[in-house]
């Protein structure tokens, strides 16, 4: 069995536990390191985080298909995680779709997001969004569900027609799309904890739900989602925003002061980046390797 089969099929073994499953988002290796190590049992890599911190762009289509596996890859060559990544709307057509669903695959991912914003797609929470045809993103599914060498990898089928076509239209979406073979529904978007529990209410499948922090939706807890009746909940750009405080103010400290010294307290120090990067065990293996003569 492959790695990436096993990355699948353990984000499929989570799917069947009991409880919500808690998804950080990533915008690069060491981030998603530190997710891994504090606990976490999966990671998400976005197209926002990614876009922001690979090319310092805004998410409105900058970022390509080629990019965003070469993301992915890295974090999965690092991570003993599953990774669960961005493929936007598959970046084309039917055809484009499914060599899309197997580059991730062949980057070690264990499942993706697709969804059904025309070209050009945007932030989820961003305004001015248009949607494809309902039964045009049908068709994506099915070619993604034929595509995929995988039984084990996952789908989670994202519609932005909350916004374009309100929400009952959003839920016929979504049901659709995993009728269709998709893992998820995600509405992206909900505006209020009414439109979260109408979700929950209407659509019959395993239920994947944004916490975007500063976003449209309401911010709920964990607890509170899986109450309701959501199994998956991302956050998903907080690393990058927290990241990109953290430097302006490392950046301000220093173009003030002339040193850093006022920014120590919000470091880890040398001593634990060193063990976070693994440089206890690449030392040792030296010694290790000699103790076999």
């Amino acid at each position: 069995m492959s790695d990436k089969q096993t990355a699948a099929g353990r984000l499929r073994e989570q799917m069947q536990q009991p409880g919500i499953i808690r998804m950080l988002g990533a915008h690069d290796v060491l981030g998603a390191l530190m997710i891994e190590q504090a606990g976490f049992e999966s990671v998400f890599v976005g197209g926002f985080g990614t876009s922001a911190s690979m090319l310092g762009l805004p998410d409105i289509n900058f970022l390509g298909l080629t990019e965003m596996v070469d993301a992915t890859r890295r974090m999965c060559e690092r991570l003993t995680i599953p990774v669960l990544a961005d493929a936007d709307t598959g970046h084309g057509d039917i055809h484009n779709v499914m060599r899309c669903v197997q580059q991730f695959e062949g980057a070690g991912a264990a499942g993706i997001i697709l969804e059904d914003q025309a070209f050009p797609k945007r932030c989820g929470h961003f305004g001015n969004k248009q949607t494809i045809e309902k039964d045009d993103m049908v068709l994506k599914f099915r070619a993604a569900v034929e595509a995929r060498r995988d039984p084990d990898f996952v789908f989670v089928a994202r519609t932005d027609a909350r916004e374009t076509h309100g929400l009952d239209a959003a839920i016929d979406r979504v049901n659709a799309y995993c009728e269709a073979g998709a893992d998820f529904a995600f509405i992206e978007a909900p505006l209020s904890v009414e439109e979260l529990q109408t979700i929950c209410e209407r659509v019959p499948y395993p239920k994947f739900v944004n916490m975007l922090v500063f976003g449209k939706t309401p911010i709920l807890s964990a607890a509170e989602l899986e109450a309701m009746g959501f199994k998956l909940v991302v956050a998903p750009i907080d690393s990058v925003l927290l990241a990109a405080k953290g430097m302006r103010d490392l950046a301000e400290a220093f173009k003030r002061d002339g040193h850093t010294q006022a920014m120590t307290h919000e470091m880890v120090d040398f001593e634990a980046i060193k063990e976070i990067l693994g440089l206890p065990e690449y030392a040792s293996l030296r010694e290790r390797f000699q103790q076999k003569d």
